[in-house]
């Protein structure tokens, strides 16, 4: 039988292998592992999108359950909120988490679990296409916020200084931590 059919080497026990069996044992068990390892690699970031996915819709829920009531306490009267609103305008695709509304002014959401300065920042460029992004709401004064779980670093206070409501999620509600003299920046 040809040695190339096998899947393994043969080596017969009597006699001590050669380089080459030996050298193409150690490369067919490097190549299981490697694959193995790739597979295992694959399952664990599906898990981790399909853990990322579910926590970060969560955080929304607890977010957008409690935004009506505490923009309200900021004078904002909202209407109604909208959850994931996506589209393509113009070749350019965006995303917005939540969205409260009324007649004359829009509060867009940005949440996150952990708010990074370039989730900040990243969300303050989205913010100033938002009127092109979504001209039916182009007559509406609109605010920013960002809602998040924890902060890192200074992001909190980086985005209230850029003018965006500063939203805390915590247990089983949210809280505005703005400062109370806090004036909100209209885009």
């Amino acid at each position: 039988m040809d040695d190339d059919k096998l899947k393994e080497p043969y080596v017969p026990y009597n006699k001590p292998a050669t380089f080459e069996q030996v050298w193409r044992m150690f490369q067919e068990t490097d190549k299981m592992l490697t694959e193995k390892f790739q597979e295992t690699d694959r399952k664990i970031k599906e898990l981790s999108a399909l853990f990322t996915s579910q926590w970060g819709k969560l955080v929304e829920s607890l977010v957008e359950g409690d935004l009506v009531n505490v923009l309200q306490k900021r004078n904002i009267k909202v209407e109604r909120t909208i959850q994931r609103i996506k589209g393509n305008r113009n070749g350019e695709n965006f995303e917005f988490d939540i969205i409260a509304i009324n007649g004359e002014v829009m509060v867009i959401v940005e949440v996150k679990t952990t708010l990074r300065v370039q989730d900040v920042n990243h969300f303050h460029e989205k913010l100033w296409k938002a009127k092109q992004f979504m001209p039916e709401y182009k007559d509406r004064k609109i605010f920013g916020a960002v809602a998040f779980l924890t902060a890192e670093g200074a992001s909190d206070r980086m985005a209230e200084n850029m003018g965006f409501f500063v939203i805390k999620a915590t247990g089983n509600s949210a809280a505005i931590i703005n400062k109370n003299d806090f004036k909100p920046k209209a885009f």
